[in-house]
């Protein structure tokens, strides 16, 4: 992929999992769709382009480069298309906002967009020596850099240790703080440098780049990631239309565990004890369960996109 800068060239990005994406989102050619990630627009682009002219599809993103950047993809079908900036959480209001009370599909692509990551100014990757930031929405105040000179050490090893899953969580931790009592940590380069320290010799010659979970953990932390998703599911289940679908593809463990709660919960709400003869909760099943395993990505996605390399595929279905 590459991004529209220096080289003067339009980005190109291959979603992840994305025939298996539309073909559960059984697509109405008339339908009303919702991609509340759009980062570089692959999965909604494939979506319009299977909508009839009375079909809509709505695209959501915080990011403002991200809009710009699906808008220009989008162009050949954007008679159906409408574009907002905001955060998927708000996806019930931003609806309502144009008239869309219900709609037959969502889509959640979850995680950094390689959009972001090859966009060496914002920080989210360890491979560009840039300013820590990593914020989704450059409207947000709370940055990269402020989580790494300002949280106490026992904040940082959480972040790291619960959102990287890193088992140095806490010897990183420790270096942090010590480096940034000389002076702040102003780069991704510098914190790379400090979480290489960190870590041993011989585990930095294994299991990828050594800074990979620690960034990803502070990306999470910074943009609330885990949080927004937890408390967006049952609302976004709520938009669907009967028979309509959600497909949310993840790319780590803790994300996936949230999706697969959300949606087993909304098929036995149920909260009587087991040994009750009936239910007297009252609770209904909102529908099912489509993908009881995760759906992956064919061995020839993850040599083509190695991003799709984690990725996991959940469905659920309205009744």
């Amino acid at each position: 992929m590459m991004h529209q800068g220096e080289t003067g060239m339009e980005f190109e990005h291959t979603s992840v999992l994305l025939k298996e994406t539309v073909d559960n989102l059984r697509i109405k050619p008339d339908g009303i769709y919702l991609d509340g990630t759009l980062g570089g627009g692959g999965h909604s682009y494939a979506i319009a382009s299977a909508l009839s002219s009375e079909g809509r599809l709505i695209g959501i993103d915080q990011d403002e480069a991200a809009i710009e950047a699906a808008g220009r993809r989008l162009k050949p079908c954007q008679d159906r298309v409408t574009l907002i900036r905001d955060n998927y959480c708000n996806a019930r209001h931003a609806l309502k906002q144009i008239g869309i009370d219900k709609v037959d599909g969502i889509v959640l692509d979850l995680g950094v967009s390689s959009f972001q990551l090859d966009n060496s100014e914002r920080g989210f990757s360890y491979r560009y020596d840039t300013t820590l930031d990593m914020r989704m929405d450059l409207r947000q105040s709370l940055t990269a850099r402020d989580i790494i000179n300002q949280y106490t050490e026992t904040e940082l090893y959480r972040v790291i240790k619960d959102y990287g899953e890193e088992q140095f969580a806490k010897n990183i931790a420790k270096h942090i703080v010590k480096a940034r009592a000389d002076r702040p940590i102003e780069t991704t380069g510098e914190l790379n440098e400090i979480i290489k320290a960190a870590i041993p010799a011989r585990m930095r010659a294994v299991g990828g780049h050594p800074s990979k979970r620690t960034f990803q953990a502070v990306r999470i932390e910074c943009n609330r990631e885990l949080e927004v998703l937890r408390e967006s599911l049952d609302d976004l289940i709520d938009l669907l239309s009967p028979e309509g679908r959600i497909c949310i593809i993840t790319f780590h463990s803790l994300e996936d565990r949230i999706v697969k709660t959300a949606f087993r919960r909304n098929e036995n709400p149920c909260v009587c004890p087991p040994d009750f003869p009936v239910c007297v909760c009252g609770q209904v099943s909102r529908g099912r369960v489509i993908s009881r395993k995760p759906i992956l990505p064919s061995e020839e996605e993850m040599e083509t996109n190695k991003r799709s390399k984690s990725a996991k595929l959940r469905v659920f279905c309205r009744s």
